[in-house]
């Protein structure tokens, strides 16, 4: 990755949304359904599949309540990350609001773990797509799998946001059916006397506390929702992202918390903690309980939300080395776009070959426990941004958080950091460590650049 050698200060107009002078501008194409169902269907991806049997390990059958926690504390850091793209609506994200409040260093290292992080997802429901669901139905080489499946995103990626946005739509449906299905299968299999419902209760595992439980399966909750940042890299090709925004944010996530808590109920209710527990599709495990579905059928579904969740976390790693770019952050020649389609085709190579190089060293566990790493530091970063940018006085109307909520957002981070395990924080030191290297280089070549 060759450092920039230019230097990148943000003006007023590249502030409030106006392009870098020279790079390309996005297609404007998003409206408030469309954004509605680009978040909601990034939040409900592949996590609820296949982490609720993980969250069970961890809070024994009360599986409903760190989910609900998850959701508090997701909407603490939504809530900054509304307050800042409706006041800088533009491709980077969390690199733009870091290098806006702290300077281009830190502006670097938070997009460069917010690019890792969503790089690492990608790689990761890449690994998940080609593993179990895929198995029920054809036993193909993980790598084969793997590199088709990268490859077919990045082509409908590179065809155009409002084609990517509208397959979206369609995934979503399919994957909120899928989990209503859970649902009602669970329901019904109570009905009929199967069940017991007094595992909702039960706080904690052979091996945790109940308070240590709870948040431990709070930070695996966690991952099932932090979809929502992906967003903010399609703010700048929103129609009215002021309006738009908040609207489609907080109405995703809500949907989604609402969904996944019924999620919990049911599964824990219909299905023993120590088989939730073992196994690695937990939802299929309901399925199976209540019976009177294919368990192809439930795999199809599962596939379909582990392709859109790759999907929409592949359309905002490519628009945030897009905005980086056009910061000055990463090589200019990222900022290429397709002179029909206006997609950062660039960028999406990009990015495409390093998930499918990282597909290929580690598993989805691993993979995923990085991820929740990298995001709790750049979620910290935002929180706190939202507070140093309140001295830039917007001329432009936008949404503001209460005081306390970037705050309490910030100590969130924190709380839910103590709670990773050591060989994750070692993992999630190197990447962070690369970053702060490959930051410290591209300083040296500004302050060159500029001397």
């Amino acid at each position: 990755m060759t450092p920039p050698t230019t230097p990148s200060t943000p003006s007023t107009a590249e502030k409030d949304g106006t392009p870098h002078s020279g790079a390309p501008a996005l297609k404007k194409a998003l409206t408030t359904p469309l954004l509605y169902f680009f978040i909601l269907g990034d939040v409900l991806g592949a996590g609820v599949y296949v982490l609720v049997g993980q969250i069970a390990a961890e809070s024994g059958g009360a599986v409903w309540l760190p989910l609900l926690l998850a959701l508090l504390l997701s909407l603490l850091t939504a809530a900054s990350y509304a307050e800042l793209a409706t006041k800088y609506p533009r491709a980077g994200g969390a690199s733009h609001y870091a290098t806006l409040a702290y300077g281009p260093f830190t502006g670097f290292l938070a997009g460069f773990c917010m690019l890792a992080a969503g790089i690492v997802s990608v790689a990761a429901l890449a690994r998940g797509f080609a593993g179990d669901y895929l198995a029920v139905f054809v036993s193909l080489p993980v790598v084969l799998v793997t590199a088709v499946f990268l490859c077919a995103l990045a082509l409908l990626n590179a065809r155009g946001i409002s084609e990517s946005t509208r397959a979206n739509v369609a995934a979503t449906v399919v994957e909120v059916g899928g989990l209503l299905l859970v649902v009602g299968l669970g329901v019904w299999l109570f009905l009929r006397g199967d069940g017991d419902p007094g595992r909702l209760v039960h706080l904690g595992t052979g091996h945790t506390g109940a308070a240590a439980g709870v948040l431990g399966g709070t930070v695996l909750a966690y991952y099932s929702f932090v979809g929502f940042e992906t967003s903010v890299n399609v703010a700048e090709e929103t129609r009215d992202p002021r309006r738009s925004y908040p609207r489609a944010l907080f109405g995703a996530l809500v949907t989604a918390g609402a969904v996944y808590v019924l999620v919990g109920v049911v599964a824990s209710a219909a299905v023993p903690t120590a088989t939730l527990a073992r196994s690695s599709g937990p939802l299929l495990e309901v399925v199976k309980e209540a019976g009177g579905v294919p368990p192809k059928v439930f795999g199809a579904i599962a596939l379909v939300a582990v392709a859109n969740g790759a999907l929409l976390t592949g359309i905002m790693s490519s628009r945030l080395a897009y905005g980086m770019a056009r910061d000055g952050l990463l090589p200019r020649f990222l900022t290429r776009v397709l002179p029909g389609r206006r997609t950062p085709w660039a960028s999406i190579a990009a990015t495409t070959v390093l998930a499918f190089l990282l597909a290929l060293t580690g598993d989805v566990a691993s993979l995923a426990s990085t991820l929740v790493l990298l995001l709790l530091v750049v979620f910290f970063i935002v929180n706190t941004a939202v507070l140093v940018q309140r001295r830039d006085r917007s001329d432009r109307p936008h949404f503001r958080a209460y005081t306390a909520v970037p705050v309490l957002g910030a100590a969130s981070c924190v709380a839910l950091a103590t709670q990773i395990e050591a060989e994750v924080w070692a993992r999630g030191l190197a990447v962070i460590a690369v970053g702060v290297v490959l930051g410290a280089v591209a300083a040296r070549h500004r302050r060159r650049a500029s001397s």
